[in-house]
């Protein structure tokens, strides 16, 4: 009996087929967590966009460097001039700015502190505590926001002279110490960023309200409240109106100097301008310190998960 051996053949492994559906080259998958490199498009956008914003500040300096003639000459300079200094000490001494600028950040620090402070605690009563009325109150307060300041502008003008605080930084203050988008603002932010089980947890422990707010609430509403203050600081900064009709020109805030300058018959564009780009410096170094932690802010409100 003989046995034959058949060989036994070894076919190769089959090579997985490409997958059709995979990107090509140079195509983009997008998804959850994934970022992709910008197109040419998107750094045209950015530099017409930075250009656009930078250019009123550069024009306002150009300005600021320059006589009154040559500012409204047929053809204005485009580059800065010479005279900056000797603009900057005239707006300086013709407007009394040292004192507007004083006045100007008591105003604007004590409005913004009491905002963050007041409208923290508001939203977080508005968003995680639970009393008869939230949510009429809640409307009443929207609905303010729908009142032009101008229609207050005469009884609050005669309250602050009944109270004496006519021509006082008080009658600038008190009156925007909260305010109603401030309160909206922190409500919806700390629906979705504050749990009811951090509350839960400091209940627990043993925890008071006031610590609650102390230990949980705002540590929790910090991003929410440096984009709201810095909000608040500029708004409270470049606000003209009310601070015109309330204070006087010996006790000015920044903008009520600047309308004093231009005020005249004739003003002085060079030297109004100048008088513009003092007032707008201490903006640009609150941004630069600050400026990490409001794009935080805002980033950590855009984005979710």
């Amino acid at each position: 009996m003989t046995i034959t051996s058949t060989p036994v053949q070894v076919s190769a492994p089959e090579r997985p087929k490409p997958d059709r559906r995979a990107p090509r080259r140079g195509r983009l998958k997008m998804g959850a967590g994934e970022t992709h490199k910008a197109g040419p498009f998107a750094y045209i956008a950015l530099i017409v966009i930075g250009i656009g914003s930078i250019l009123p500040l550069y024009w306002t300096l150009v300005a600021a460097s320059h006589t009154q003639d040559e500012v409204l000459a047929t053809t204005p300079p485009f580059l800065p001039g010479g005279r900056l200094w000797h603009n900057l000490q005239a707006a300086w001494e013709g407007a009394n700015l040292g004192k507007a600028i004083v006045n100007t950040v008591i105003v604007s620090a004590s409005i913004t502190a009491a905002t963050l402070f007041f409208c923290t605690l508001a939203g977080y009563a508005f968003a995680k505590m639970r009393f008869k009325g939230r949510g009429w109150l809640m409307t009443a307060v929207i609905a303010t926001l729908t009142i032009p300041p101008q229609l207050s502008v005469v009884p609050l003008f005669m309250m602050m002279s009944d109270i004496g605080w006519g021509g006082k930084l008080e009658s600038v203050i008190f009156p925007t110490l909260v305010s109603a988008f401030g309160v909206f603002f922190m409500r919806q932010y700390l629906l979705e960023a504050l749990p009811y089980e951090l509350i839960e947890a400091a209940k627990i422990d043993g925890a008071s309200n006031f610590r609650i707010v102390l230990s949980v609430v705002l540590p929790v509403a910090r991003p929410a409240m440096m984009v709201l203050g810095m909000l608040t600081f500029v708004q409270a900064w470049n606000d003209f109106f009310w601070p015109y009709l309330a204070l006087n020109q010996q006790n000015p805030t920044i903008q009520v100097a600047l309308g004093q300058l231009s005020a005249s018959y004739t003003p002085d564009q060079s030297i109004v301008m100048a008088g513009a780009l003092i007032s707008t410096l201490p903006l640009l170094v609150v941004f630069v310190i600050f400026g990490k932690q409001i794009v935080g802010g805002i980033m950590s409100g855009a984005v979710k998960g």
